[in-house]
């Protein structure tokens, strides 16, 4: 009766954890990825516009990637209208931010928007720089 009672559970747990990976992957728009780029990757990546959300004071204290656009996001259309000059025809829209929490909600938003691929990096600029990335001095030219 024990072990009925055990694989009946087991099964359970094997249905309800299957059922929410299912579900979870629904709500993944199809034109947005998590990546785990590296610093250099960002900065060399000529297929991608590698946008920094993170505030000005966040861009003073640690630097950024370099040839990174600086826009601090607030909502997806205003985002969406500040990058257009700068995107170029085929690129992706990659954004950073300090830990990847912001750039997860604003990927979300911002590829609901738009066709564009949008690329959430992953654990932002504190895995990149933990990953021996060293950023450069923002700049105004950058913004």
């Amino acid at each position: 009766m024990t072990k009925v009672i055990l694989l009946a559970v087991g099964a359970t747990v094997i249905v309800l954890l299957a059922a929410g990976t299912f579900f979870r992957n629904q709500n993944v728009p199809p034109n947005l990825t998590l990546e785990s780029l590296t610093g250099e990757m960002l900065a060399s990546d000529a297929n991608s516009l590698l946008v920094d959300i993170r505030t000005p004071q966040e861009w003073q204290e640690t630097g950024v990637i370099e040839g990174a656009l600086l826009v601090t996001y607030s909502d997806a259309d205003s985002f969406l209208k500040a990058i257009a000059p700068h995107l170029e025809q085929g690129q992706s829209i990659a954004l950073v931010c300090r830990s990847g929490n912001r750039t997860s909600r604003a990927a979300r938003q911002i590829s609901a928007k738009t066709d564009t691929p949008v690329i959430d990096v992953a654990g932002g600029m504190i895995r990149i720089v933990r990953e021996g990335y060293v950023p450069v001095p923002a700049s105004r030219a950058m913004q």
